[in-house]
């Protein structure tokens, strides 16, 4: 768990004075069972009033100072174990916003939300534990048996017999509710993905009425994380009434031993009443070590799913010094560019892809569904790294620039529309911070929404539900749009982002691009023909190979492809 290292080097003072503090209050509690003894033995049993009196006031003492170490420990406890819970998951979060797409495509997103909420809280409760009540039952185990000891060491032989057998079910517990949590954990990642599919797809459901279907799969993985929990849970039940059971038998060998010296009068019954005790708080240590051990094997399969997200390598290939500052003119070459999503890079989404896309230029990118153009785009900012070739970016490597830096020169509108809960002006300025009002008005008219978000009641300060449940699909592609304008790329990259808009408005923010764009590096990719026909050239892919490039007059003479998309678009005759 080398993870921990890091929260163990910066709290360990910290931790070491809480224990500090939960040390002082194991001796005042191991204390008090002698002080006890010594009231009875000789105080009660001599009536000497002035003994009892000054005992019990000691034993008060400490009693308070054990209520006072027991309180700074808590305190102390609660900070450090808040703060590494806090410190932990913003790490784990960082490190899954460094993860390149291919790191994302490992992981099952629900999974990484367990992994940041459940698997982080189980760390932190443990931690929490150790510092309040987890250390303080082994120092109560350890002092205990030494008073018996002390008090009579052939009565104290008993527990040669007890302490064996609950170690022994100690280790049973381990052996077995490991691997039973490391399954309640894999099953709460399915539980939570089905829900998230199911939250983020509840408009398909209703519209298909498969409720009965949706319900029929989250109550078969939710019988199985129950089922799953229910099993982990009953063999764990079993060892804290064996563990009690064990130890109880030893109280009552204690009794009755101890009940035949005092007959014998090798015994006083203060003795007995402090050995009793005594047994009594190794038994309480006991059954704590037992619940240790329950919340290790849970934190540890926990700590193994985050550390699997820690150690897991960054796909992304970096090459060379990481150029931080450079000035972008908007220049793209691809050169020889093959991709594949597999490990194996036998199935390439993209083969051999070479074309340049100068400084000022509009480039449309066209072709059959599954061609590869999102894909192709996606590998500009370096959401994936390409398997063979290079792209470069004002003839530099991507691979050579900070990914940062890279992303700040390029604007990119997603086939998937994404907007976040907040106003309209907020998620405008996603694309630029520092916006003025004016510049978002500016971008609104050029993606043709400005008109509609005056009209609201709030205008810009309009909330936007989870997802924009509340707009339309063509008005989130517009508002979409604008948030990449505001940012004032260098290179704008527009992902089939007029897909819900009528043919009308879309013209319309085809020309204001037009206008707005003639200075900036623009990449058109689009299903309709009619978004690239007014380009200054356009790439026809098919299979993940270029088969034409070219303006519209040209394609139409030279592309087959061109020409069949064309023909089911607008027809035979417009040819």
């Amino acid at each position: 768990m080398d993870f921990l290292n890091k929260y163990i080097k910066k709290y360990w003072r910290l931790f070491l004075l809480a224990v500090l503090f939960l040390t002082l209050e194991a001796l005042c509690d191991l204390l008090q069972p002698t002080i006890m003894s010594r009231i009875v033995d000789i105080g009660v049993a001599e009536k000497n009033m002035d003994y009892v009196i000054k005992l019990g006031g000691i034993m008060l003492l400490v009693t308070l100072v054990g209520a006072i170490a027991a309180s700074t420990r808590n305190i102390i406890a609660t900070n450090v174990s808040q703060n590494f819970g806090a410190e932990l998951r913003l790490d784990l979060y960082k490190k899954i916003q460094s993860f390149s797409s291919k790191n994302i495509d490992e992981f099952d997103r629900a999974s990484l939300i367990t992994r940041l909420t459940n698997d982080v809280n189980q760390i932190q409760v443990f931690a929490n534990g150790l510092m309040r009540i987890f250390v303080k039952a082994p120092l109560l185990c350890i002092g205990s048996l030494f008073m018996v000891i002390r008090l009579n060491y052939r009565l104290a032989l008993i527990l040669l017999a007890v302490i064996p057998v609950v170690f022994i079910i100690i280790s049973l517990n381990m052996k077995i509710g490991y691997p039973l949590f490391r399954k309640v954990q894999k099953a709460l990642d399915k539980v939570n993905s089905i829900m998230r599919e199911y939250l983020s797809g509840i408009r398909v459901v209703k519209a298909f009425n498969r409720f009965s279907y949706e319900e029929n799969r989250f109550g078969n993985s939710n019988e199985e994380l129950s089922e799953i929990s229910t099993k982990a849970m009953k063999r764990m039940a079993i060892f804290s009434p064996a563990i009690t059971f064990t130890v109880n038998l030893g109280i009552v060998a204690v009794i009755w031993l101890g009940g035949v010296k005092v007959n014998q009068g090798q015994m006083q019954v203060g003795q007995i009443i402090a050995f009793v005790n005594y047994m009594t708080q190794i038994l309480f240590s006991l059954m704590i070590i037992s619940n240790v051990f329950n919340m290790l094997v849970r934190a540890k399969a926990s700590a193994e799913r985050i550390e699997e997200v820690f150690s897991k390598e960054n796909t992304m290939i970096i090459k060379g010094k990481q150029i931080k500052e450079f000035a972008s003119k908007g220049k793209i070459d691809f050169i020889n560019v093959s991709f594949s999503y597999s490990e194996s890079y036998e199935e390439k989404v993209l083969n051999n892809i070479s074309f340049s896309c100068l400084e000022g230029e509009t480039v449309g990118i066209i072709g059959s569904t599954g061609s590869g153009k999102s894909t192709l785009v996606n590998l500009i900012p370096r959401f994936y790294d390409a398997i063979d070739g290079e792209i470069r970016v004002d003839d530099i490597d991507v691979k050579e620039l900070d990914t940062k830096v890279l992303r700040e020169k390029i604007a990119i509108v997603p086939q998937k529309t994404v907007l976040f809960t907040g106003t309209i002006s907020e998620n405008i300025r996603w694309g630029n911070e520092k916006a003025t009002e004016e510049h978002i008005e500016k971008v609104s008219t050029i993606a043709r929404i400005h008109d509609f978000i005056e009209k609201l009641p709030d205008g810009y300060d309009t909330l936007i539900g989870q997802g924009g449940v509340n707009f339309s699909g063509g008005q989130k592609q517009r508002i979409s749009i604008a948030r990449a304008l505001v940012k004032d790329p260098e290179l704008l990259i527009l992902d089939d982002c007029t897909s819900a808009l009528d043919v009308t408005t879309e013209a319309e923010i085809r020309e204001e691009l037009r206008k707005y764009s003639s200075e900036l590096t623009t990449i058109i990719i689009a299903q309709r023909i009619t978004s690239v026909m007014n380009t200054d050239r356009t790439i026809v892919l098919d299979k993940g190979e270029i088969v034409g490039i070219g303006t519209h007059k040209e394609l139409m003479k030279e592309c087959e492809t061109y020409q069949e998309i064309f023909k089911s678009q607008i027809g035979k005759e417009a040819i």
